[in-house]
């Protein structure tokens, strides 16, 4: 009988352990990181590029770094829209034309499907917690440093 009990706990701890790897988010130390700065502001950003990347964004998160946020990277300056499904942090993005100008400033609220479009061809988006742009005074228009450092988009 002992022996059963025993299985049965190894199953069950065996059973828990790949729901736990199977619902867990994507690991954000798999991501790399890029240091950028608007009007001296620096921020750590991870990088979205491919679209595996990109689609998940920010998901399943319940927290974000100060100063830490994700710059998704898109292979040509085009009109963008994002959406909140799954992501549990109040955010703020900030879409960037090809030139590395900010060109416009959305909130995003937390699971939600509503869409916040660009005012414009956007080559990056810059997500950071909501307000950390109202916060730091920046505003459509100024600059971002460091994006010549960022990766191409790979898809």
């Amino acid at each position: 009988m002992t022996s059963t009990t025993s299985l049965m706990k190894i199953g069950l701890c065996a059973a828990l352990a790949v729901a736990t790897i199977r619902f867990e988010p994507t690991n954000a130390a798999e991501l790399p990181t890029l240091v950028l700065s608007i009007k001296g502001h620096k921020l750590t950003a991870e990088i979205a590029a491919t679209n595996e990347t990109r689609m998940t964004g920010l998901m399943h998160r319940f927290s974000l770094k100060p100063d830490h946020g994700m710059l998704f990277v898109f292979r040509e300056p085009q009109q963008q829209a994002f959406w909140m499904k799954n992501t549990y942090v109040a955010l703020s993005i900030a879409y960037i034309d090809d030139k590395g100008r900010v060109v416009n400033i959305e909130d995003m609220a937390p699971q939600t499907e509503n869409t916040h479009p660009s005012n414009g061809p956007a080559l990056y988006a810059l997500e950071m917690k909501k307000d950390w742009f109202k916060e730091r005074g920046i505003e459509a228009g100024a600059a971002v440093e460091g994006l010549n450092k960022a990766p191409r988009a790979s898809e």
